[in-house]
């Protein structure tokens, strides 16, 4: 099983958010999650982002992969470091 830490789409109709997930790979966006990392609300002035440094980390330990856009959130927040 390959797993991700990706984006699942939460919230009401025009107006997402999202929380920050350990999913199987092959499993749909907004499908079963291993677990839930933290959230992300791109429509707040700042973007509101938070996730569980400690647990994140575990699971980049284990071997699971960001995807882009939870890569590059984490590199703002500090879990990640920056590109090269």
């Amino acid at each position: 099983m390959a797993a991700r830490i990706r984006l699942t789409r939460v919230g009401a109709t025009k107006q997402p958010t999202y929380r920050v997930v350990v999913a199987d790979s092959r499993s749909p966006r907004d499908g079963r999650a291993l677990e839930i990392l933290g959230h992300y609300n791109p429509r707040t002035e700042p973007v509101e982002f938070s996730v569980d440094v400690d647990k994140t980390k575990a699971w980049l330990a284990k071997g699971a992969l960001p995807s882009d856009t939870v890569a590059r959130l984490l590199r703002s927040a500090g879990v990640l470091p920056a590109a090269k």
